[in-house]
């Protein structure tokens, strides 16, 4: 549970139709499973301690009488159990029988939650049995205690107080107005689900999106307990088809036909960021539902979901490749609206043989085809100087040539040279003067460039330099459009690797490929035999690493703690922890002392969900303290 992570579980217990007895102890052997394998919070399917199917037998005085001495069977069963537990069971108030889900905790019955909506159709006939719950909630005397009964409730972790956990029962969720809706917005961060939903052809992947569904609408976590085998009878078949889902998110899903629990965490503290950002996730009046405490203990829950090491970058490769034409799209019809608006025919792009200035071309080539205008009107500069190496220079002329760009060579040995005289700089003397000159030199000639042509600069660099800073302040970190300002480093390399991939001329291929082989660096210091030896990430860390820290520095706001944890969990086996710290505690001094060059960033798309744009989605003054970020990490300084 430390750092918001609550490990949850969806049971289908073997179960024999109206076998009580047999069913408690199934569900009881169950409850040792899951709290062994460290599930807090534990849902099991719809009228599980009975069956669902039992059709008049629930008119029965017996099986009511044996389930309700069976619900309290196992709530004695969970007394040293850490977890909260929700089981279906029939239950009969003032006469009338409920379906309902009972939660417990700690050998207590906590409360009987009340199904809603009643199906009544086709294979449903629930209104024969069962009463709709009351609208709201009440007080009911039940083997010598008052609980609350009805639709909603809301049980609160004490040692965690965001986790807010709710229950629906099957058509619950089915309906146009789930229960579930209010639930959440009164503060429900988890619903669970206590379902009994039979299988029919096309089924599964309905139930799969309304789940997901739900849980994104809700910015909740959501736990799906399906019935099973043993609940099929007569002319129905259950599949336990078991989902947990977090914002829209599936987590973890069981196969259909099978027994047992799944598990997964939610990040409860994700959801509660996201809920905070979305400022029409909000109630109408005051809060109307009780809080009902509940106890487990905090302790660290170990992770078991997946976390991917490039959350930019879709590990599917047919989403990645849909998402990656929509991304190129995006920034083709950014650009292409920005020549309209202007009225401008031309483009100049500073072209290099690298990564990004690559994509920069491939999306201005894009933008003109778009625009019906010959791609000889986009102007494509090399401008070689100290570091610019025999590979990159062809690579960048090659790739002009092949794309139906007019090229333009303008080397700038000379002019820095002069410059270097004009400030009294030592050519032999590589500091950052050394280096920021040539990228200032560069930008100047693009800026002329499109001022003599009637033309537009197009930026290159990309967000993850924009986050660290990688960029000279009024070099290549200015622009008149900045195609890739939201695209982080990992992504623009899948960006380039999918037009290759897609790509029908061999050549063409070919030439990407050696490009996206080609080590990142912005060759600003001499070569040595030839080679590049100016590698950008030997001095600002693996972009790899970066871009995970700002992917949930951006996205979710997690504290520098939490992200270490995860990055270690990802990249276990890959890097040392100590490599992880280090360029994490770098990642922080660098984004915050850099702010000031993203306050003045020329505009660009947004491709993402989150990016750096000072108009947009961050909006950070620029003389922030990193301060208590770095104490989170037990230290005053970055070395």
């Amino acid at each position: 549970m430390k750092q918001g992570f609550v490990k949850v579980a969806a049971v289908t217990p073997n179960m024999r139709v109206a076998d009580v007895e047999y069913n408690v102890n199934e569900i009881c052997r169950m409850i040792d499973e899951t709290t062994e394998q460290g599930a807090k919070v534990i849902a099991f399917p719809e009228l599980c301690i009975t069956g669902y199917t039992c059709g008049d037998l629930f008119s029965q005085e017996i099986l009511l009488r044996e389930a309700k001495q069976g619900l309290y069977r196992i709530a004695e069963y969970t007394k040293e159990k850490d977890a909260l537990i929700f089981v279906g069971v029939p239950y009969e108030v003032a006469g009338k029988l409920y379906n309902t889900a009972a939660a417990l905790n700690h050998g207590k019955v906590l409360g009987l939650v009340t199904k809603t909506f009643l199906p009544n159709y086709g294979e449903f006939y629930e209104m024969r049995q069962f009463q709709a719950g009351p609208q709201s909630v009440q007080m009911i005397e039940t083997e010598g205690h008052r609980i609350p009964f009805g639709p909603r409730l809301l049980f609160q972790a004490e040692t965690m107080k965001h986790l807010v956990v709710s229950a629906e029962i099957c058509e619950d969720v089915w309906s146009a107005v789930p229960p579930s809706i209010e639930a959440a917005v009164e503060g429900a961060t988890l619903i669970v689900n206590c379902s009994a939903s039979n299988e029919i052809a096309g089924k599964e992947e309905y139930r799969r999106s309304l789940i997901a569904g739900q849980s994104a609408r809700l910015l909740a976590g959501y736990v799906y307990a399906n019935a099973g085998e043993g609940e099929s009878t007569t002319d129905l078949v259950f599949g336990g088809h078991n989902i947990i889902a977090e914002n829209g998110e599936i987590l973890k899903e069981s196969k259909r036909f099978t027994s047992g629990a799944i598990y997964s965490e939610i990040d409860v503290e994700m959801l509660l960021g996201e809920r905070r950002k979305n400022t029409t996730f909000q109630r109408k009046g005051e809060y109307s539902i009780p809080y009902i405490p509940f106890e487990i203990e905090k302790e660290e829950t170990m992770l078991t979901r997946k976390i991917p090491m490039s959350p930019f970058v879709p590990e599917n490769k047919v989403t990645r490749s849909r998402q990656c034409e929509e991304i190129l799209m995006i920034q083709a019809v950014g650009l292409k609206k920005r020549m309209l608006h202007t009225n401008c025919q031309r483009a100049v792009v500073g072209i290099s043989g690298g990564l990004d200035s690559t994509l920069a071309l491939l999306v201005t080539a894009k933008s003109f085809d778009l625009l019906g205008i010959d791609r000889s009107q986009i102007l494509s500069v090399t401008m070689p100087c100290f570091g610019t190496t025999d590979r990159t220079y062809q690579n960048a002329c090659r790739l002009t040539e092949k794309l139906g760009a007019t090229l333009r060579e303008i080397p700038i040995q000379n002019a820095v040279r002069v410059h270097f005289e004009d400030i009294g700089q030592s050519e032999e003397e590589h500091d950052v003067t050394y280096e920021n000159a040539q990228a200032r030199e560069r930008t100047q000639i693009l800026m002329d460039l499109a001022n003599k042509t009637n033309g537009m600069v197009i930026g290159t660099g990309d967000m993850s330099e924009l986050a660290l800073g990688w960029a000279t302040y009024s070099g290549d970190h200015m622009s008149m459009y900045g195609v890739n300002a939201s695209v982080p480093k990992t992504l623009v390399y899948h960006l380039v690797r999918y037009y290759a991939e897609e790509c029908e001329d061999p050549e063409l291929k070919g030439l990407l490929f050696d490009i996206l082989d080609t080590p990142v660096s912005p060759e600003l210091l001499p070569p040595k035999d030839g080679e590049i030896v100016q590698k950008t990430e030997e001095t600002v860390g693996p972009y790899e690493l970066h871009d995970f820290y700002l992917y949930y520095v951006l996205r979710f706001g997690y504290e520098p703690s939490k992200i270490y944890r995860l990055a270690k969990y990802a990249f276990g086996g890959i890097y040392e922890d100590e490599i992880i710290l280090k360029w994490l505690k770098k990642f922080y001094w660098r984004f915050f002392s850099q702010q000031f060059k993203r306050s003045c960033l020329p505009d660009g798309p947004k491709t993402g969900t989150v990016s750096l744009s000072p108009r947009g989605d961050w909006r950070m003054p620029s003389d922030a303290c990193v301060t208590l970020w770095q104490k989170r990490f037990g230290c005053t300084r970055i070395d």
